[in-house]
């Protein structure tokens, strides 16, 4: 089954909604990161969330979340564009712990609550637009839906979650986001709050095979909803050797002659995807010439 996101409005125009599938997604990460458990759910929901923010932008437009609640984990990156390419990666993935009170990965406990989820926006202008807020559970969800409310004046409710197989892949990920449109009026935010605080936590939901288009349904009602678009999503890195030579000659031909002299040759690592390039000492010699 692919991943893809669905866009929609609902009650005639007073609710804008997205949901989407990210299983595949997710599981991409996680095999390029090796990541434990823990670790793998909270870079699932990050990455579920962000694909749906970055689904609200258009054309070339894309953007980066940051968050780092100072927990074991370290900084979660993630970058998603408009297309639904995303990646993204945590800076410790050797995290688990036992399953928390409510039977769940303990996310909060890897992420922590010590700090900020930050989201930069480029939208193709000089400057970029930067919000962040601080963490309040570090589940994510909330967090996201508090970014919402906080940052954008939007009255949001954020749904993520992840499952993971005990052979430590992917099982289901995905989410929602759902938020208010002005003149929303009581009776339908009533409606909206009594379905949300009914409905199975949305992994489990995906994991029974329910597509995003039901999510939907199940969250505002069938006959509530109209969907506009539905779009493909997929890990995606723009990494390349090409990008990685191009910032070696960035270094500079004293940099470049040390490394040719002392290492005959690097071998450079990309974040986000764990792809390895590897330069000879000949190639180096050449990217020299390059930066003169």
């Amino acid at each position: 089954m692919t991943d893809y996101l669905v866009k929609a409005i609902g009650f005639e125009g007073k609710v804008r909604a997205y949901a989407i599938r990210t299983t595949n997604m997710v599981g991409e990460a996680v095999r390029r990161h090796g990541t434990w458990p823990t670790a793998s759910a909270a870079l699932g929901r990050a990455m579920t969330a962000s694909t749906m923010m970055a689904a609200m932008l258009k054309g070339e437009e894309k953007i980066t979340v940051k968050i780092d609640g100072g927990g074991p984990i370290g900084a979660i990156i993630v970058d998603s564009n408009a297309k639904g390419e995303t990646r993204g990666y945590v800076g410790n993935p050797k995290v688990h712990f036992e399953l928390n009170a409510h039977g769940k990965l303990d996310v909060a406990r890897a992420v922590g609550r010590d700090g900020l989820l930050a989201v930069v926006k480029d939208i193709g202008m000089r400057d970029h637009f930067t919000g962040s807020v601080p963490l309040v559970s570090g589940e994510l969800g909330e967090d996201f839906t508090y970014y919402f409310a906080s940052s954008e004046q939007t009255p949001a409710s954020v749904g993520v979650g992840v499952l993971v197989n005990p052979d430590e892949t992917i099982l289901a990920s995905g989410g929602f986001i759902i938020q208010l449109m002005p003149g929303a009026d009581d009776e339908t935010i009533t409606f909206i709050e009594n379905r949300l605080s009914t409905i199975p936590p949305v992994s489990k939901l995906i994991e029974a095979g329910m597509p995003p288009e039901e999510l939907l349904y199940a969250l505002l009602g069938d006959d509530n909803v109209k969907i506009l678009e539905k779009m493909d999503v997929i890990f995606k890195c723009n990494c390349s050797r090409e990008r990685i030579a191009n910032a070696l000659i960035s270094l500079g031909k004293e940099e470049l002659t040390d490394m040719i002299e002392t290492e005959a040759g690097a071998e450079t690592e990309c974040h986000f995807c764990n792809e390895k390039y590897t330069f000879t000492k000949a190639e180096l010699e050449q990217l020299r010439e390059e930066a003169n």
